[in-house]
């Protein structure tokens, strides 16, 4: 999602971006397609531990110190396998703290810097995932559960400054991380079209986003199922 986004940004005008990646081969593939589709925007490579709260800390003061973002993008991730999770806990604390802790962590790395300068947006990739608790994949809503609320937390601090703070709450989308659902038939989104949705709502400031836009009426339905209804159902 992330990739497809910048690829909407240095569409628009030239741009400096600096992509933080895990794997720097893989984020230097990344940039390498961003530089041809735009020859005078500057893509910088950078890498970090995500799961280090110094090291993070760290890079966010190195980043800062270089120039203040107009906008922080985390969309890192992973989509475990919730059987595994239930029967490993070691795969379970790290899918929390990948998907959960650790994007609140770079955001919080972020915040303060932006705060003082009272600019500039935090946009955070969630999950509909986190909008309530099923059986197939309670860990990985957990973790999106924790950054919902973390994000809402961030907005209402930084309510009375210029500094906004974006949600995204994609559902299924069509990328590497959920190549394994559309291996057994899983109707997925557009990943350029919820690129495009993640990029107006940035540019407007819009505290949620749910992406495609449809998974907001969906997701208020599940949301205000009875109990007794809900543990029914197989999802």
């Amino acid at each position: 999602m992330a990739e497809h986004c910048a690829r909407l940004w240095v569409a628009e005008s030239p741009k400096d971006l600096v992509l933080l990646g895990r794997d720097p081969a893989k984020t230097e593939r990344v940039a390498q397609d961003l530089r041809v589709r735009s020859l005078q925007s500057t893509i910088t490579v950078q890498t970090t531990d995500f799961l280090d709260p110094q090291r993070i800390r760290a890079y966010a003061d190195h980043v800062v110190a270089e120039g203040l973002p107009d906008i922080v993008l985390i969309a890192h991730g992973s989509l475990p396998e919730q059987m595994a999770c239930q029967q490993d806990l070691l795969l379970c604390g790290e899918a929390l703290a990948v998907n959960g802790v650790s994007p609140a962590l770079f955001a919080e790395a972020f915040a303060g810097h932006l705060q003082h300068a009272n600019s500039g947006t935090i946009a955070i990739i969630g999950s509909v995932a986190g909008d309530r608790g099923r059986k197939s994949n309670y860990v990985y809503g957990a973790a999106k559960g924790l950054v919902t609320r973390y994000a809402q937390g961030l907005q209402h601090r930084l309510a009375g400054t210029n500094v906004k703070v974006v949600l995204i709450k994609p559902g299924p989308t069509d990328t590497p991380m959920t190549a394994q659902l559309k291996g057994k038939g899983a109707k997925l989104a557009d990943v350029a079209g919820v690129a495009k949705a993640i990029v107006d709502g940035v540019t407007h400031g819009t505290p949620v986003v749910y992406a495609p836009g449809k998974w907001a009426l969906i997701m208020m339905i599940i949301r205000h199922l009875p109990r007794f209804v809900f543990n029914k159902m197989d999802i």
